[in-house]
């Protein structure tokens, strides 16, 4: 069974797309080889800078013979139908049937396929990949219309078996496939030709060429951490990059050089930064200073003077780059000296943020004031809370970060340092953006955490008012990490916070902000700002609006709110979208806790709980409750409520009347029923303490005491008595079972 071997050799591939690429090639190919008849026992796809290949292992010489049979027009059926039948299968009169199918003669042709060599079918199928290949982005050349990444060059395509090689009979845009290709650009640049996979990459490596990328990744991570060992350094670890630069060299030389004193001062992450965007450097620390003080490059091609030419020339072009940003540094540290970091936060008053949504330094303001609100929650001072939040930003308007923005935050901590501001606060100008990613560590500093929740509580609140939440797929501003990140935080830290006084606090400013710039009485936003603060003491939940205007009449302002006004129009929309804003969260909880195994019918069982704005008490209710259905008892204690609940409800609506009265025990017959009453006394005598003291486990395991006491009644009981006395006894016991579960979760979620 031959094996195939396909190279397709161009002028330099993209790094970033080669991956890809390759993948597609071996994917396409496959597809469209078995598609065709040809089946295979094993592919493997490469990429260099210059080429991508596929080794197909095991395909038949010939595809199968087939037969296909097909069903026509009746027989009697026009003229026209039957000659169009006959064009579509490419048969005769004769060569069709008339048979019998209960209803009626139809006619049915059987279509005989030969199998085709398979050098034909490759041909066939090779001519549409390179044709349709799906490249991001491609360009044509010369005279001719086939597009490609870059200048395609060359086509290899062989079959091999033990008798030798089969070039494949394809010609493409004035290109023929053969059997020949070519090694490194520079160090072996003549045609090889090749008369297998095996033989091919043997003859790519004497060539100086790697061909499979993780083994280029390979060589250059051990070659350049053992020269980094040899002189007591080590490199600085960054998989993207290892896998950027093997994409760009077919034969991975590695240099290591050094970093001139005058930048070995700069910020580690400032030389790690300028020296992987411009260079494609990797950085090399001393452990003993955690400076930077090496960089390590790879050049494609061996050379006389062991690289010392190329080093020489990337120093040069290195001290360029690193010269622009130790101009940048020192500007900004003298912004700073001079005016420390409140020269960099007035320059934010001229950056938008959102259109509707004001500047950046409307949004530190706003930010500012919800990490003071939050700061005493979570263990902070509130006025260094407030501090770092109102710095948090300033790297923004710097001359650094404008240069590299991936460096907010981090330019932050430092300039927090030279502005002589404490270690909290620099802390929290880095970390207030965390986490960007689910496996992104959390804040755990108080200040930190304070900052970091109003700043993602700011942006969520703001795009809400907005309305431009997230649909379907599309999150352009990352509202979807930023609630994840919320949930986050609070649950990494166990923090008890109640999210509803947050959000509508922050909403009202949003809204405030907005009103200045309409036609809104000067008073009504005056009697909205005076009350704010204390608003944001008491909360506003999302019952009413109450509250807000108690507190404008309160301190002596008669706002208009007749309909139509200002203040009701905000009055309705602080709920409404306090309420959506919060059941998002929940949304993101519930995939977060589905992640960690909580069945999402538990979660949406406690869900429905009082204070699910509280997300740290929502868990563990949630917790408590996986826990007790893991049991026997609990997972049976479902059953007999669902059955009590749904005889309750039946009953209910039937005779038109709630069961919520309570139970008597004197009208108790049966001895089931007497254990029962006791039963949910004493349950109840645990639950009602535990839920107070939120010790979930405690109150559920006694609902889950019930199972036994619960089955035994319905075993031995006749709810639907004839005694009308003592049926609606025992209707208002269900009610009374109903209820206690429910103190505990809303089980009526719980499904099975």
């Amino acid at each position: 069974m031959p094996d195939l071997l396909i190279e397709l050799f161009s002028e330099e591939i993209p790094a970033r797309l080669q991956a890809r690429a390759a993948e597609d090639l071996k994917k396409l190919m496959t597809d469209g080889l078995v598609e065709a008849g040809l089946t295979y026992s094993g592919a493997a796809a490469f990429a260099t800078p210059r080429r991508l290949a596929l080794a197909v292992e095991g395909l038949p010489g010939l595809s199968p013979d087939s037969r296909e049979e097909r069903k026509g027009p009746k027989v009697g059926a026009p003229e026209k139908a039957i000659e169009g039948f006959l064009r579509s299968t490419g048969l005769t009169r004769d060569q069709i049937e008339a048979r019998d199918t209960g209803k009626g003669e139809v006619w049915f042709a059987v279509i005989e396929h030969k199998g085709r060599p398979a050098a034909d079918i490759v041909a066939e199928v090779l001519d549409g990949v390179i044709r349709n290949f799906p490249w991001p982005k491609s360009m044509r050349w010369g005279a001719g219309d086939l597009r490609w990444v870059r200048p395609l060059h060359s086509i290899l395509a062989i079959l091999s078996d033990e008798q030798g090689a089969e070039v494949v009979p394809l010609t493409l845009d004035g290109l023929t496939a053969g059997d020949s290709t070519r090694g490194h650009r520079f160090m072996a640049p003549d045609p090889i030709r090749v008369t297998s996979f095996e033989d091919y990459a043997a003859k790519l490596r004497a060539a100086h060429v790697m061909l499979d990328p993780a083994e280029r990744a390979e060589a250059i991570w051990h070659d350049a951490t053992q020269k980094a060992f040899a002189l007591g350094y080590e490199v600085v670890e960054d998989r993207a990059l290892l896998a950027e630069v093997a994409g760009l060299v077919e034969w991975p030389v590695v240099l290591m050089g050094d970093i001139a004193d005058d930048f070995v001062t700069l910020p580690p992450e400032v030389l790690q930064t300028s020296m992987r965007e411009h260079q494609k450097f990797f950085s090399v620390r001393n452990p003993a200073t955690k400076r930077i003080e090496k960089f390590i490059t790879v050049a494609n091609r061996e050379t006389a003077d062991n690289g010392a030419t190329i080093l020489a020339g990337n120093r040069k072009v290195l001290a360029a780059r690193l010269s622009d940003a130790r101009f940048f540094w020192d500007n900004d540290l003298r912004r700073i000296k001079a005016g420390g970091l409140e020269a960099m936060t007035g320059d934010l008053d001229n950056v938008t943020f959102h259109r509707e949504l004001g500047s950046q330094a409307d949004r530190i303001d706003r930010i500012a004031r919800l990490a003071r609100d939050i700061a005493p929650l979570v263990g902070a001072d509130a006025a260094e809370a407030k501090l770092a939040a109102t710095v948090a930003k300033a790297d923004l308007a710097s001359e650094m970060v404008y240069e590299f923005p991936e460096l907010q935050g981090t330019m932050g901590r430092y300039y927090a340092r030279a502005a002589g501001l404490s270690e909290a606060v620099a802390e929290a100008c880095e970390a207030h953006y965390a986490p960007l990613g689910p496996s992104d560590a959390v804040p755990t500093s108080p200040v930190s955490i304070a900052v970091a929740l109003a700043d993602k509580l700011d942006l969520l609140t703001g795009f809400w008012v907005i309305d431009e939440k997230p649909t379907g797929s599309k999150d352009p501003f990352a509202l979807r990490r930023a609630a994840l990140g919320v949930i986050r935080i609070i649950l990494a830290g166990r923090l008890r916070l109640r999210l509803d006084r947050f959000i509508d606090s922050q909403i009202l400013k949003h809204e405030i902000m907005r009103a200045r710039s309409g036609e809104v009485d000067d008073a009504d936003i005056a009697a909205l700002e005076q009350t704010l603060d204390e608003i944001a003491d008491k909360g506003i939940f999302r019952a009413s609006f109450t509250a807000v205007l108690g507190l404008l009449k309160k301190n002596g302002t008669p706002p208009a709110t007749g309909e139509g006004t200002y203040l009701a129009r905000i009055g309705k929309a602080v709920p409404d979208l306090s309420d959506d804003l919060l059941a998002f969260f929940h949304e993101r909880l519930k995939v977060h806790l589905r992640a960690e195994g909580i069945r999402h019918d538990v979660i949406d069982a406690c869900l429905n709980m009082p204070a699910n704005d509280d997300l740290t008490l929502l868990v563990n209710r949630a917790e408590a409750l996986a826990g007790v259905l893991a049991t026997d008892d609990g997972a049976n204690l479902i059953q007999g409520f669902k059955r009590a609940n749904n005889i309750l409800t039946q009953a209910e609506e039937a005779d038109g009347v709630e069961y919520s009265y309570g139970a008597d025990i004197k009208y108790a017959e049966d001895d089931s029923e007497k254990a029962l009453f006791a039963a949910l006394d004493a349950a109840e005598a645990k639950i009602a303490p535990a839920m107070k003291s939120e010790d979930f486990a405690t109150a559920m395991t006694a609902m889950a005491s019930l199972r036994a006491p619960i089955d035994a009644f319905f075993e031995t009981v006749q709810i639907n008595t004839d005694n009308a006395i003592v049926r609606r006894n025992r209707l208002n016991l269900l009610a009374r079972i109903r209820d206690t579960c429910l103190s505990v979760a809303d089980l009526t979620k719980i499904e099975g």
